[in-house]
């Protein structure tokens, strides 16, 4: 053999992404982790959304290790707050794993609310009709029955395709008051958000009467905690607007360490309730921001404080565009926080520092960081050709499309680590699960999704550098 072939071809990589430059493929385990903590099944700049759940089928046929994909689905669903793909993956191993053991302790496990088990069967029974499994009937049957009587009022879907009262026609779940009242139509309608300003509309008699009762519902609402976390960030402009002498107490429930936490609420979330209320321009629209930032910050808690030099790369490339560059300029700005000896930088085509002022908020730094992302191509090699100073860790946000300079980066990153006298651990984090990697897995820690649970697992990874499989693996089923 001749060695200078084999380094040349380990710096092309062993596959193509879908850009159409070298790259290294992940191993099944790896992508699928990746994609159920990225992939919301919707359209992709490189991968349309049905391309994407084309993916997840193919990678949930491929891993024979079924148990492991059950307890990745459990670990994206609950814990990193991931829907429509943990919904695709329970009803695709509901076709492909008979008789184990584990299935309908599986079917309870990834079910959070009542509409997960609508999802998850209007997701089978699309796909491959009746009959049922009888292990998806048991397990999706028992989460039903622990619901209340708010629950199943707030997900019963009159108007859907699969309404839960046929859902509960087709399980048969076990006998509770709460799903009596629901078959005899005798469930009082949920008092969500939805439901008080509709009534508050239907009941004024003018523009003026109709604005009152609005005001009263949204402060009935708030003072009784009965608005939910999410739709809180949803409606922070209409709190505004609507119900003024509400602001104090909504920011109070805004930064509810309790209420984030069982929110599951992804941060990009904070970024698209910042621009609404920042482009109302309403009073006190200032004062959200500070709360905003608050409540990033504390769902952001466990973002490690390393020792020693950090670079941040973030991506800031065309295809980055949308809900990838905003969670990746959101996770630069916390890292840059979490950690003073950490350098930002953005590369595209080339790669710039970017100055930033630590005492700004983090939502403030997360828009700046957005702001230096220039567009245009996905050169890796500019982030080590650019780089002079010898640092302790790179961690490279990114889709991981890199496409120019004609081969991996590997090579120009030993150049770097030759140059500079430094051994880096490199965090390569995936903010798009498109399957491909510009390291081979073997040389660095790899991550993905868009919660603070990833945050957690970088604390491990210098010790363990699978900590993320491993952490999935301990689930028990």
């Amino acid at each position: 053999m001749k060695f200078n072939t084999l380094l040349k071809r380990i710096a092309r990589g062993n596959t193509t992404n879908l850009a159409g430059g070298c790259a290294f493929s992940q191993s099944p385990k790896a992508e699928l982790v990746s994609i159920l903590l990225t992939a919301m099944l919707g359209d992709q700049f490189y991968r349309s959304g049905d391309a994407t759940a084309a993916r997840v089928k193919q990678l949930v046929a491929a891993t024979e290790d079924k148990a492991f994909v059950a307890k990745a689905a459990i670990y994206a669903r609950t814990r990193a707050g991931m829907r429509s793909v943990s919904h695709l993956v329970a009803a695709e191993l509901a076709r492909g794993v008979k008789g184990a053991p584990w299935t309908k302790r599986f079917y309870r496990g990834v079910v959070h609310r009542p509409d997960d088990v609508l999802e998850i069967l209007a997701c089978y029974l699309a796909a491959y009709a009746r009959p049922i499994p009888n292990a998806l009937k048991k397990g999706l049957g028992a989460a039903l029955a622990e619901f209340d009587e708010y629950q199943l009022a707030k997900y019963r879907r009159d108007t859907a395709e699969l309404k839960l009262v046929d859902a509960v026609n087709l399980l048969h779940p076990p006998h509770s008051e709460p799903l009596r009242k629901l078959m005899r139509g005798d469930l009082a309608p949920a008092a969500t958000w939805e439901t008080k300003l509709t009534q508050a509309g239907a009941r004024g008699e003018n523009e003026e009467e109709v604005a009152e009762l609005k005001s009263a519902a949204w402060e009935e609402l708030i003072a009784s905690r009965k608005l939910g976390y999410f739709a809180l960030l949803r409606n922070l402009r209409n709190i505004l607007e609507q119900a003024p002498q509400c602001v104090d107490a909504a920011l109070a429930m805004l930064v509810d360490e309790r209420l984030i936490a069982k929110s599951l609420v992804l941060p990009f979330r904070y970024l698209t309730a910042l621009e609404a209320v920042q482009s109302s321009k309403l009073p006190r629209a200032s004062d959200v921001l500070p709360a905003l930032s608050e409540a990033v910050d504390k769902s952001l808690a466990n973002v490690p404080a390393f020792d020693g030099r950090t670079l941040i790369a973030l991506d800031g490339s065309g295809s980055m565009n949308g809900r990838p560059l905003a969670i990746g300029s959101l996770f630069a700005a916390v890292l840059a926080k979490a950690n003073v000896g950490a350098t930002v930088m953005v590369f595209s085509n080339d790669a710039d520092f970017v100055a930033l002022n630590r005492r700004d908020s983090t939502l403030t730094l997360t828009r700046e960081i957005a702001r230096h992302a220039p567009g245009g191509g996905t050169n890796f090699h500019a982030i080590f050709q650019r780089t002079t100073c010898a640092y302790d860790r790179i961690v490279i946000l990114s889709d991981m499309q890199g496409w120019m300079g004609h081969q991996a980066p590997t090579d120009t990153f030993a150049a770097y680590k030759q140059r500079t006298g430094c051994d880096p651990h490199v965090f390569s984090f995936d903010l798009a699960g498109y399957g491909t990697l510009q390291f081979p897995e073997r040389n660095v820690y790899c991550l993905a999704g868009f919660s603070d649970k990833a945050f957690q697992t970088m604390r491990f990874l210098e010790e363990d550098k699978h900590a993320l499989v491993h952490e999935i693996e301990a689930i028990e089923l």
